[in-house]
């Protein structure tokens, strides 16, 4: 259905007939974290994630999964090679 309290004419699946089910009875303003992501939208409320309710929630175990703003890193682990299992296997060929 489509939001009668903060994102009106907005498509969400916590309207119901009897009004929103979400915690609280409307969505959250984002946080800090979420300055300057691609998911913010702007209400005459205040300013919105478009994908989550309820930002905080998301962002309490780390960064948040649809964080457009934090590049993510990527750590390349190197194994430790044993010099002796490798002329092993080197020598099977």
């Amino acid at each position: 259905m489509t939001c009668q309290t903060i994102k009106a004419g907005a498509e969400c699946s916590f309207m119901t007939k009897k009004g929103c089910i979400f915690n609280g009875g409307r969505c959250h303003v984002i946080i800090d974290k979420c300055e300057s992501c691609n998911s913010i939208i702007n209400y005459p409320a205040g300013q919105y994630c478009k994908v989550y309710p309820d930002p905080v929630s998301k962002w309490l175990s780390g960064n948040c999964p649809k964080a457009s703003h934090i590049k993510k890193e990527v750590i390349e682990s190197l194994q430790k090679l044993n010099p002796l299992k490798a002329s092993k296997r080197s020598n099977k060929h």
